[in-house]
């Protein structure tokens, strides 16, 4: 229903009428209405969709990996090494008179600098156990690679400067067919490859020394997360710009929905949640009936923020399921 909600509406009035011919009618450009329905309604919210899948789960598996009810790839400053790598080939003029911009290479850039930052969480997070102070280290680490970006922006030229800035508002909206024909598989692939770890996930929510206990390879088992993680992040986060919150909340949100901690049931279920969850905030980002679309990380901060308080606040309630 939102899926449907989310082409129907959009800051272009249509009639419902309108878009259910031009739906049926198939992919054609040749009118207003089917240029606005499937040229910008319907890549649109397929990127929310695929976007909504993997970051939740992605903040799913860091929260199970480093026992943290309040890890997620923006928490953790993963998405801030993404940013940065971004930054580097986006504005790189502004130091080395070069710029790389074609969207394979910010892919795996992105996806380069969220491994490296998880990396290094790791590393931190072999040397302290304690969650409030991983949770200040990740944020002074996100504060550190934001920096570093900004020194880009200070030095970079007024279009680069200007490509970026806007890809940092976070946008599902600049996706194109063709960038969906290598974004769409991939989001698959990380929510199937998320789930078929549920297991090793499972056995690393009752600790690591348990985990080794029960013939789990601890080494692979982190290895592979963080590959998966920061991949999965730094995709999402080369097409559609830094997203906050979504990675923290709805986890919290399936947990709370179905109850349980086992990961072959949350996977799929923070899936489905954080699809809607973004589909919702895309809808409300577009302001139906205003000629004005409201970047999409402002609506998934105005309303997660609050609920990550509120879950910090009811902090009892969450430690029941680390």
């Amino acid at each position: 229903l939102l899926l449907l909600a989310d082409i129907f509406l959009g800051s272009v009035w249509l009639s419902p009428a309108t878009v259910f011919q031009t739906l049926f009618e198939g992919y054609h450009t040749d009118s207003a209405a089917g240029l606005i329905v499937w040229e910008a309604r319907m890549p649109r919210a397929v990127t929310a969709l695929c976007a909504g899948m993997v970051l939740p789960v992605c903040g799913l598996m860091m929260q199970t990996f480093f026992r943290n009810p309040v890890a997620g790839p923006d928490i953790l400053g993963v998405s801030s090494g993404a940013g940065l790598a971004v930054a580097i080939l986006t504005m790189g003029a502004g130091l080395t008179g070069w710029t790389a911009t074609h969207q394979v290479s910010l892919i795996l850039a992105a996806i380069a600098g969220s491994v490296a930052v998880l990396l290094l969480m790791l590393v931190i997070a072999g040397k302290t156990r304690d969650a409030v102070t991983l949770l200040i280290i990740g944020l002074m680490v996100g504060a550190g690679v934001s920096a570093l970006s900004g020194i880009l922006q200070y030095f970079s030229n007024r279009d680069a400067l200007r490509s970026f800035l806007l890809w940092s508002f976070g946008s599902l909206g600049g996706v194109t067919w063709t960038e969906l024909i290598i974004l769409l598989p991939a989001a698959l692939f990380v929510v199937l490859l998320s789930w078929l770890m549920a297991k090793p996930l499972n056995l690393l929510l009752t600790g690591e020394q348990y985990a080794f206990t029960m013939g789990l390879s601890v080494r692979r088992a982190r290895l592979l997360l963080v590959f998966v993680t920061g991949a999965g992040a730094g995709l999402v986060t080369a097409y559609c710009g830094p997203i906050a919150f979504v990675g923290i909340a709805v986890p919290h949100i399936a947990r709370m929905i179905w109850d349980t901690a086992d990961h072959r049931t949350l996977v799929p279920a923070t899936a489905v949640s954080g699809a809607a969850v973004m589909l919702l905030c895309d809808i409300i980002a577009q302001l139906p009936g205003y000629q004005t679309i409201l970047p999409v990380n402002i609506i998934t901060a105005l309303l997660g923020a609050p609920f990550v308080i509120w879950l910090l606040v009811r902090s009892r309630r969450i430690n029941n399921y680390f």
